[in-house]
């Protein structure tokens, strides 16, 4: 096989037009434009079809408009709305330790406490097998029958609490006249 078989052979080799700058930036210059009107255009249909109706938000005014451009604004959004998680898993972890005993008092059953507590534990001892990500885990799962007994606890002394206070006021609401 010769070494001029390429595949341009039997063409005649044409160069790529030339336009000189003025012309170049008056075409960019056009296409811009046709680009605005078109997309005005398909912004002006969309509002007659009714697709911007019943959008959330409509006719609500558009938040945080008074505070300083900052340029990460949509990633802190995206965080709050969608409730992510930036912690490594061992801060985490120790987070969830530490609130733990108020979300358990939050169940009213005690098998409401006994699954939490028993998913708090499977979340420790799987970031304790898995590859360590971040700070050292130090957070160690929680004894299931202390918890509980904790939590009975607490929970006695609340219902204790919230009787009295029902009873004192029920002491306190009668008069002299209906003694």
């Amino acid at each position: 096989m010769p070494e001029s078989d390429d595949l341009s052979e039997g063409r005649p080799e044409m160069p790529p037009p030339q336009l000189d700058d003025a012309a170049s930036k008056a075409a960019a210059a056009a296409r811009m434009r046709d680009q605005t009107k078109w997309v005005d255009l398909q912004v002006q249909q969309s509002m007659q079809r009714g697709d911007f109706d019943n959008l959330p938000g409509a006719g609500k005014p558009i938040k945080n408009l008074d505070r300083d451009h900052d340029p990460d604004w949509w990633v802190k959004q995206l965080v709050e709305r969608e409730q992510i998680v930036v912690l490594p898993p061992s801060v985490q972890l120790r987070k969830d330790d530490a609130e733990l005993d108020d979300l358990i008092d939050r169940e009213t059953t005690e098998d409401g406490a006994r699954r939490i507590v028993e998913e708090f534990n499977e979340r420790v001892i799987a970031a304790r097998y898995g590859a360590p990500e971040g700070p050292p885990l130090i957070t160690m799962p929680r004894d299931l029958e202390a918890t509980l007994a904790a939590w009975r606890e607490r929970r006695a002394t609340r219902l204790e609490a919230a009787r009295a206070d029902v009873r004192r006021k029920e002491t306190r609401r009668k008069r002299w006249w209906r003694r």
